[in-house]
């Protein structure tokens, strides 16, 4: 453990060339004291591991040290032919960049970890788009992509219902969510979320921008769409449910984002097993669709329009099986 921790600290060295006690331990997610420890004995192995002192000070390595780590496991080189994400990278424009960077990885390996590629390739497959989408990349992704990482400014033209606004945007980053791709820009001091397929143009200009250091991609995203799924969220039904109802829940179109508080709210089973609970929803319209899938493992308690319109449902659907009779297709008996 302590040894896989020393070089992950000086692939991080090497990686950052500078970073504080504090940062390393944030990334190594141990103490600093820990990281004190580490450093002592990165030098006492002989590998030239210094501090600067001050404000601006650090653990950096001396004159540019590199070390050439051949103690690379099986799981490992699989684990970074996995990470290569084949698909997403094409859609930027970035497969060739892969396939180069896959070329000198495999050459670098030893003979008996040759295979990882292949191994990989047959035990996994990232088929990113949902069902009943388009495969085909959206015309701009590659411009945006090129633009995320040049850090370079951008004019952007995104088509808003019936109009076409125009943005001047700095582009911090893509994110690739159920098949469709979104720009994180900053227009001025707020944040923005751009659909990639409704971009219309982008004119790249010659100025770039510094990003903001702390600036968390994945944190921004995680918080998007959280606030995004709440804000849907604004009606709250009362159910009872049974053991299979319960599990089939979070099953549902939309659902899962309420599963877990319906779970937390639960009360406990009563004598037939069924728990009692509250669910966040869109609406009762929206609800009343989505809970007719449970069928008979759900009774709606409250509000009284939504266990209403499941009564009808239901009552309706009992008709249609009275007597065991299939109706023809001429609507005949």
């Amino acid at each position: 453990m302590r040894a896989a921790r020393l070089i992950s600290l000086l692939l991080l060295l090497q990686a950052r060339e500078v970073m504080t006690a504090a940062e390393l331990a944030r990334e190594l997610e141990v103490s600093e004291r820990t990281i004190y420890r580490d450093v002592l004995a990165l030098s006492a192995a002989g590998v030239p591991v210094y501090a600067d002192r001050g404000r601006t000070g650090g653990y950096r390595l001396l004159g540019g040290y590199r070390t050439r780590l051949t103690g690379m496991s099986r799981d490992e080189a699989e684990a970074l032919f996995l990470a290569g994400l084949p698909g997403p990278a094409g859609d930027m424009g970035l497969a060739d960049a892969v396939a180069a960077a896959e070329l000198k990885l495999l050459a670098a390996l030893p003979p008996s970890l040759r295979d990882a590629p292949t191994r990989a390739g047959q035990r996994f497959h990232l088929d990113v788009p949902g069902w009943y989408r388009e495969t085909a990349p959206p015309p701009w992704l590659a411009e945006l992509a090129g633009a995320v990482w040049q850090d370079r400014v951008i004019t952007l033209h995104y088509r808003r219902g019936e109009r076409e606004v125009t943005r001047r945007t700095l582009p911090y980053g893509l994110v690739l969510k159920s098949g469709i791709w979104y720009l994180i820009g900053r227009v001025g001091d707020d944040f923005r979320t751009y659909r990639v397929d409704r971009v219309s143009a982008v004119e790249p200009d010659e100025e770039t921008f510094d990003r903001e250091p702390g600036f968390d991609l994945a944190g921004y995203w995680r918080a998007q769409a959280e606030a995004f799924l709440r804000g849907m969220l604004r009606a709250e039904v009362t159910l009872r449910l049974s053991p299979a109802g319960l599990r089939r829940l979070r099953h549902l179109a939309e659902i899962p984002f309420g599963y877990a508080e319906a779970v937390a709210a639960a009360s406990e089973p009563d004598g037939q097993g069924w728990v009692t609970t509250r669910l966040p929803v869109e609406s009762v319209e929206v609800a009343y669709t989505q809970l007719l899938g449970l069928g008979p493992e759900v009774e709606v308690l409250d509000p009284p329009e939504l266990r209403a319109l499941m009564a009808e449902a239901t009552a309706r659907t009992a008709a249609l099986y009275a007597d065991g009779q299939r109706v023809g297709g001429d609507g005949q008996r």
